[in-house]
């Protein structure tokens, strides 16, 4: 049998071609297509379904409406003449029951005392009307039993059997005691709760803050309902953390927010921030459940997502913790969704159904949060190798590396996203320093993404009012200079060295000591980046003037820069870093008073500019210093005799003496008569006997200009132990001669 569309005739029928409820409604009996239509209300021409405002029932608890022509929900029947539905197309009671139910679990929003006991009956049934009927009934019955309990008390009138008197006496009087106890308790919680305000009390020294008292209100009642089910001790042994964490691990989203909420309001509390961490932090349940929590991105979930979005990121701060975080299966990913750079939308649901809280999603906040985290856990080695194999999280911290002019220009600007890219480069720099293989294969991912160093440079360039900022970048660039990737890449980025000479030439001196690190990384080993740095005409003179400046990183930095120079420029630049040779002096002098990294470095330079000098230039230069040629030979063994072991700290100060002894020895028998002198002073130094003592002690740790933690890189052309050799037939040969 056929049916027709449900209409009054076919001008109806045809009225209705273009909506989806017709097509719906072809050839299905007249009552499953009502049953249809409503549940799809709310479309096109109307829809009597549930909470749209037509002729369905609104609530669970009201009795379902008939649908009229004035309505508005004609489920798709606007022409239909009036009067009540036909009974073959009205729906049954146990199919409106059903539908009810259906869409408010949809819901997933019930409030509790608002539950009716029974469908269908209005407010009388509600359960938190029935529960305060039950506490009046048991205040009447204890009040009930006190009266007639004082009343055959008085009376006596027991009778005369010899057992029943004393037997009805206990039992009145056990019964007037237990009422009386019941009242008395009544009295004293509320008078506790409603005068004296112990659950808001409670609340304002646990700095629970607005949700406090829902939160405690519950607790008290789990307690007491544990004591009376129970064990008293089981009552007593709970307390405010340990029920949170029961609570975050419900299927009710209202439990879970009592219970995040606590756990976040102990966890930002100077006074219980630790011991919340450590109870937290011995639950894994409790941590795979916030961690879980990172991934819900229901506008009704925000606030969840937010408080467990700060618990772990309390958690993260522990080193033990950051471990336990990290190993839950899927963590960082967990973490990852919390960052939103505007690629795709935070939530799956389609337009029509995007609430006005998830268009105002708070995402600047979950954005700072997910930095803070992957920062934390950034701290533990094995943790950075996992940030950097998650596919598509490099990206995105690197994404939030970049701030536009604007941003960096403004003093007002919203500190929520200076903060951002703060955090984001605090990441970058922290991956980007990690030692290892795991270091170099992060550093050359990092090099690998093509906004890297243009983010870098645009914090450099405009970031004036954010010196922090900027030291970070400098610090970045630092690290991505190790490799030749990185070098490459930095070159092929326009006008990044340049800002980096800037910076030293004009910030103060803790910034300028960050850029002259960078500029020193990028010089090594590489004659490109030379060439780079001496594309500015007054660079040398500013590096020489720098030898003298205030702060010690200036100074250090300089030295290394000049010396790279020097070494790596190649002889195209030759006659212009002969002007290097005016920073003899300061050289000098700084090799004879300098400890550890200074020294070494002041070493390493003299070395360098001897290149551009000869044996008389070089007495010269020490005359002029006021150093005598003894005193400064006895000073080179006094190094040796300092240094009889590789020194990490110092990693090249003694191949960089040695190869000064060499430079001398070499400088005398070039220079003729004179230079025996050099050779005679230092055998009366006791040279020789140092220099052996070295070739026996030379480490693979002296073949290196850098180090990755326990890993060298950029390794030297000669190794030590060859250049000591050298040194000692130098010193050797020239004694046979003599």
């Amino acid at each position: 049998m056929k049916y027709g569309k449900g209409g009054g005739g076919a001008a109806a029928g045809d009225s209705n071609d273009d909506d989806g409820s017709t097509k719906r409604g072809r050839d299905v009996p007249p009552s499953i297509q009502v049953e249809i239509v409503e549940y799809h209300g709310g479309g096109g021409g109307g829809g009597g379904g549930l909470g749209n405002g037509g002729g369905g029932s609104a609530s669970f608890f009201e009795p379902w409406r008939e649908a009229t022509p004035g309505s508005g929900s004609g489920h798709g029947s606007s022409g239909r003449s009036g009067g009540r539905e036909p009974p073959e197309k009205r729906l049954t009671l146990a199919a409106q029951f059903q539908r009810q139910i259906v869409a408010f679990m949809k819901q997933r929003a019930w409030h509790a005392p608002d539950v009716s006991l029974l469908p269908y009956t209005g407010w009388v049934f509600v359960s938190k009307k029935i529960g305060r009927l039950l506490s009046w009934l048991q205040v009447l019955s204890a009040f009930a039993c006190v009266a007639l309990s004082v009343m055959r008390l008085w009376r006596h009138d027991f009778g005369d059997e010899p057992n029943k008197r004393p037997a009805l006496l206990l039992f009145y009087t056990l019964a007037l005691i237990e009422a009386l106890l019941f009242l008395l308790e009544k009295a004293y919680w509320t008078w506790k709760i409603s005068v004296r305000k112990l659950l808001e009390q409670v609340s304002r020294e646990c700095e629970l803050g607005a949700y406090g008292h829902v939160s405690l209100t519950r607790f008290f009642y789990d307690a007491y309902s544990r004591c009376i089910t129970g064990s008293i001790f089981d009552g007593i042994k709970m307390d405010l953390v340990t029920f949170a964490e029961e609570l975050i691990l419900s299927e009710f989203l209202d439990e879970q927010l009592i219970g995040v909420r606590i756990l976040q309001q102990f966890a930002d509390a100077k006074g219980s921030t630790s011991d919340t961490v450590r109870k937290v932090g011995t639950s894994a349940r409790s941590i795979e459940r916030l961690v879980e929590m990172l991934n819900w991105k229901r506008p009704e979930e925000e606030e969840v997502r937010w408080c467990a979005a700060e618990v772990v990121s309390k958690l993260a701060g522990k080193r033990q913790n950051a471990l336990r975080v990290s190993g839950i299966p899927g963590a960082i990913e967990s973490v990852m969704s919390l960052l939103y750079t505007g690629w795709s939308a935070p939530t799956a649901a389609a337009p029509r159904d995007v609430s006005p809280a998830a268009r105002s999603y708070d995402h600047p906040q979950f954005n700072l949060l997910g930095l803070l985290i992957l920062k934390r856990l950034a701290r533990d080695h094995d943790n950075c190798g996992k940030i950097g194999n998650t596919r598509g999280l490099l990206a995105k911290i690197i994404e939030f590396t970049h701030a536009s002019p604007p941003l960096l220009r403004n003093t007002l600007a919203p500190e929520s996203q200076v903060r951002a890219v703060k955090l984001a480069l605090k990441v970058v720099k922290i991956l980007v320093s990690t030692t290892g293989g795991t270091g170099k294969m992060l550093r050359r991912e990092v090099a690998e993404n093509v906004f890297t160093v243009s983010n870098l440079r645009g914090v450099l360039q405009h970031g004036q009012q954010h010196r922090a900022l900027q030291k970070l970048a400098t610090d970045i660039l630092s690290g991505l200079a190790m490799d030749d990737k990185g070098k490459q890449v930095i070159l092929g980025t326009g006008g990044v060295v340049k800002q980096l000479l800037s910076i030293f030439v004009d910030a103060e001196m803790e910034l300028g000591g960050e850029a002259g690190e960078a500029l020193a990384m990028l010089a090594l080993e590489s004659e490109a980046s030379c060439a780079a740095i001496l594309k500015r005409d007054d660079v040398l003179d500013h590096l020489v003037s720098a030898l003298e400046a205030d702060g010690e990183a200036r100074r250090l930095n300089a030295a290394r820069v000049l010396r790279n120079l020097c070494a790596y420029a190649g002889e195209k630049h030759r006659p212009r870093l002969s002007a290097v040779t005016n920073a003899m002096p300061v050289v000098l002098k700084a090799t004879m008073t300098g400890r550890d990294k200074t020294l070494e470095v002041s070493v390493g330079l003299t070395t360098q500019i001897c290149k551009f000098i000869d044996g008389d230039r070089f007495a010269a230069e020490l005359r002029g210093a006021g150093i005598d040629e003894r005193s400064y030979v006895e000073r080179l063994a006094s190094i040796l005799r300092e240094h009889r072991y590789p020194v990490i700290r110092v990693p090249r100060m003694r191949r960089f003496v040695v190869q000064q002894v060499i430079w001398l020895m070499t400088s005398s028998s070039s220079a003729g008569g004179g230079g025996a002198d050099y050779v005679s002073l230092l055998r009366v130094a006791g040279m020789e006997r140092l220099l052996e003592s070295v070739a026996d002690t030379t480490s693979e740790l002296e073949c290196y200009h850098v180090f990755s933690g326990s890993v060298g890189i950029s390794k030297h052309r000669e190794s030590f132990s060859a250049t000591v050799d050298s040194a000692l037939e130098l010193l050797g040969g020239n004694g046979a001669r003599e």
